[in-house]
């Protein structure tokens, strides 16, 4: 369910920077022609004009199957924020796990010409081609979160920042440690599909922030991102070892699964960090008195702005904050550390795992 971004990177529109991505896509509706104003001045004198009825867009959509709580905010975003616009006829087909299922139905989309296509892929490489099929067919194709290979396939690339979530996770753990004067910590990392790049960056984001304190991973399993392995999982890490310091968990989904290990356990003399921003994670945070201290945010509302930017792209528009005619290119949004200091900020923000 996550993958990379377009600098290999998973799983918004008030996270940090995510809200110059996500919730300033405004502007003024632009063209290449020389009788055009300079792009400050339709900058300037248009702002949040992009928001007002337009050129009527019919906007295709293919996500993977909705069995996880951060797949399934994905769906639910992408349709709330069409339904806000009265010129988008939203058009989405069969949610599938089944990659030629999902390249089946991408292909119905190209075949009605919908006018812009927004596709999370279940696997970015699989799906390449008919990405790329859909661009030589003159459909702009807003890649969402697991990117294609392929440069040539997409128009725009929106998404999470995998390495971005490990480096946050690192830098709560690795601090707090430091702080309590914690030398030779046992940090053990609970990863979610080993094979996945996203789930490489995620770890190599972690593995470099641990390393500007000295710190290093003593050991780490992956969780497949379920409920059921990441019970199993946390369960054998206990168990492997009698003492731990810290311990990150990449996704809060698979994340309601270890804690329930780590309730039945008993266990306490560890903190833990989460990942994504589920609203379990951080109603977890708020109630305090159990191991779970924070988490790091990969938004799902990363679906609505994917919506946004493909309308902005099927209208010929740009976007309010930036001088550039034209949509850019790629968005990576920024993952945020939740705590219990700033957690009821989020909280709204929260998906259901």
């Amino acid at each position: 369910m996550r993958d990379q971004s377009p600098r290999p990177t998973r799983r918004g529109v008030l996270f940090g920077g995510a809200a110059v991505a996500a919730g300033t896509l405004a502007a003024a509706c632009t063209s290449n022609s020389e009788k055009d104003p300079a792009p400050a001045a339709q900058a300037g004198s248009l702002a949040g004009d992009n928001d007002k009825p337009g050129k009527q867009v019919t906007i295709g959509f293919s996500a993977p199957a909705a069995d996880h709580g951060w797949i399934a905010a994905i769906a639910k975003n992408a349709e709330a924020q069409a339904k806000k616009y009265k010129d988008v006829t939203f058009k989405p087909v069969e949610p599938t796990n089944d990659i030629n299922q999902q390249i089946s139905a991408v292909e119905t989309l190209i075949r009605a010409k919908v006018n812009v296509l927004v596709i999370l892929p279940n696997d970015g490489e699989q799906l390449n081609q008919v990405a790329r099929k859909a661009m030589d067919a003159g459909i702009p194709v807003v890649n969402l979160d697991r990117v294609f290979p392929d440069k040539l396939s997409y128009r725009t690339w929106i998404g999470g920042d995998n390495y971005g979530m490990g480096v946050s996770a690192g830098n709560y753990i690795g601090k707090k440690l430091k702080d309590k004067g914690v030398s030779n910590p046992v940090i053990v990392e609970i990863q979610g599909i080993a094979t996945l790049p996203l789930t490489q960056e995620r770890t190599k984001g972690f593995e470099d922030a641990l390393k500007t304190y000295g710190f290093s991973v003593t050991a780490k399993q992956d969780a497949k991102f379920t409920v059921e392995s990441g019970n199993q999982v946390a369960s054998n890490l206990l168990q492997a070892h009698k003492k731990i310091d810290a311990l990150w968990n990449q996704d809060d989904d698979q994340g309601v699964g270890v804690l329930a290990a780590i309730k039945q356990s008993g266990r306490k003399e560890f903190f833990m960090v989460g990942g994504a921003g589920s609203a379990n994670a951080m109603r977890e945070i708020k109630s305090g008195g159990g191991v779970l201290e924070a988490t790091v945010t990969y938004p799902p509302t990363m679906a609505a702005s994917a919506i946004k930017l493909a309308r902005l792209i099927a209208q010929g528009k740009g976007m309010a904050d930036l001088v550039e005619l034209q949509a850019p290119q790629s968005l990576t949004l920024a993952s945020e550390t939740v705590t219990k200091d700033n957690v009821d900020t989020y909280m709204p923000l929260g998906f259901e795992s």
